[in-house]
């Protein structure tokens, strides 16, 4: 009989982090294990706050599965149990993690694969002052790709800045849904200039019509326009990339499933984050292998990380053992509490 328990943590972030939309100084996510004889497995996960997932929300999914999931649920059956979002992630890694451990298997052992090295995006947040901006870009010189969040002035200053900071650079903007539709045209004439190399969500999900047939200068990636396979119909004629993030699919089961029907459909893959622990990135990483491009970056923004982390080395993120798998250590959960930390 399996047993599960959770619990909600708050990890304060070294500096606050500014999006189109808000600005948060602090990351909270739920703590998932799923416990079977002498094993645990873990999982990690925020939730999507833009579709309104809440803790009261991802709190009450979890209770309708405890059930389902001491009698045995699999992870393809907790696809037909819960919607995409936190709480499936949460417990869909936590799942993978006990299989690991209970077979003393790597995560790719399990899905009969390689590692690959990866290496992430830095992003940069919103700023008002652009000398500041150009100050953090330079000071991310071993990030040969940087992702840049874009204000809802559409960001061309801001853009001109980095590049200007880092000629040498790979940028990726993320527009978090701030570019009017009026001035999409505009917008992106202005990136394809600056050497943009993507453009992910730049009209509000459920208003990027206009996106079917567009000739657009620099390939255009859903983030919030594509949450699961589901979304795949609408967005395929709309973009010419997806931003996967565990949180959006409800864990790497559908990740895995939602990368292979993109592909499938000639769109290419970005491998995303919603900030996040180590725990939360090393979930992610056996997707590596699927993306153009890695924005995994989620821990850096963090005062400190957890017990055991992943070592990040200038851009690169190197496996640590003990993170995540069959050589990972315990981590204390406090059974079923909606509140404290790690």
């Amino acid at each position: 009989m399996r047993n599960l328990t959770y619990h909600w943590e708050t990890w304060p972030l070294a500096s606050p982090f500014r999006i189109s939309r808000r600005t948060v100084d602090q990351y909270r996510c739920v703590l998932v294990a799923v416990g079977e004889g002498t094993h645990q497995g873990f999982g990690e996960a925020r939730g999507i706050y833009y579709l309104g997932e809440t803790e009261a929300s991802m709190t009450a999914q979890i209770e309708s599965v405890r059930e389902a999931i001491a009698a045995g649920a699999t992870r393809e059956t907790l696809l037909d149990l819960l919607s995409p979002g936190g709480a499936r992630n949460a417990i869909d890694c936590a799942l993978w993690d006990l299989e690991a451990k209970q077979t003393d298997s790597s995560i790719w052992d399990l899905l009969g694969s390689e590692p690959r090295l990866a290496k992430t995006a830095m992003t940069l947040g919103v700023e008002d002052d652009l000398q500041t901006l150009a100050a953090k870009a330079q000071a991310a010189s071993h990030f040969s790709t940087l992702k840049l969040k874009l204000a809802r002035d559409g960001g061309q200053k801001a853009v001109a800045a980095v590049r200007a900071a880092r000629p040498d650079a790979t940028i990726i903007v993320d527009a978090n849904q701030a570019i009017a539709p009026k001035d999409l045209d505009t917008v992106l004439e202005a990136l394809h200039a600056a050497r943009v190399a993507m453009v992910e969500q730049p009209l509000p999900r459920g208003e990027d019509d206009m996106l079917k047939g567009y000739v657009n200068p620099i390939p255009l990636c859903a983030d919030e326009s594509c949450q699961s396979r589901a979304d795949l119909a609408e967005v395929a004629d709309r973009y010419d990339m997806i931003n996967i993030k565990l949180d959006k699919t409800g864990g790497l089961t559908e990740a895995l499933h939602l990368a292979k029907a993109a592909k499938a459909m000639g769109l290419e893959i970005m491998l995303g984050n919603m900030l996040g622990t180590s725990l939360a990135m090393a979930a992610a990483l056996p997707m590596v292998a699927d993306a153009r491009f890695v924005d995994l970056d989620g821990p850096l923004w963090l005062k400190q990380d957890r017990q055991t982390p992943l070592m990040f080395q200038g851009e690169q993120i190197h496996w640590t053992p003990g993170v995540w798998g069959p050589s990972a250590r315990n981590i204390v959960v406090q059974p079923n509490t909606v509140s404290g930390s790690e």
